[in-house]
């Protein structure tokens, strides 16, 4: 048995950018930043950033890019895939990326939208924005997806 699972949790480098295929679905692809904080030899402390490429498929993209943006907080869940093609210049080039099929807001946004969400297009959890009246009943229209 075999298993290529990934799980990350940082912040957006850049807004996520929403294509379509010529079939019609929806590809969304962007950046994602994650710190290491660690002391080195000397006992100082260090932090390194990772940048991850992330690219998420169908429903999920259109959701990315409605509700992320550069330097909110998000976890992704996925698969690393690695693509390669030959340049203009007759290299071979590489690019590994991490394949979503779980994305959960860590934050708060504009509109206060936070919640989880799965490849198959429906939100497995949601957390609206707090109301003045918080103790009001809620109805499933109030939830923007």
């Amino acid at each position: 048995m075999d298993l290529n699972k990934v799980m990350l949790i940082g912040r957006l480098t850049k807004d996520p950018e929403v294509r379509a295929t010529p079939g019609g679905t929806s590809v969304s692809s962007f950046s994602v930043a994650t710190n290491r904080v660690y002391t080195d030899t000397q006992g100082q402390k260090q932090e390194k950033a990772e940048f991850h490429n992330i690219v998420v498929w169908g429903k999920l993209a259109d959701i990315c890019g409605q509700y992320l943006s550069k330097g909110r907080r998000a976890y992704f869940e996925g698969r690393l895939q690695t693509r390669d093609w030959v340049g203009q210049d007759g290299v071979r080039r590489y690019s590994t990326e991490v394949i979503a099929e779980n994305m959960i807001m860590l934050d708060s946004g504009p509109g206060g939208q936070r919640g989880a969400f799965a490849q198959n297009d429906t939100p497995t959890s949601a957390v609206p924005a707090p109301r003045a009246n918080d103790d009001a009943e809620r109805t499933i229209e109030e939830i923007p997806f």
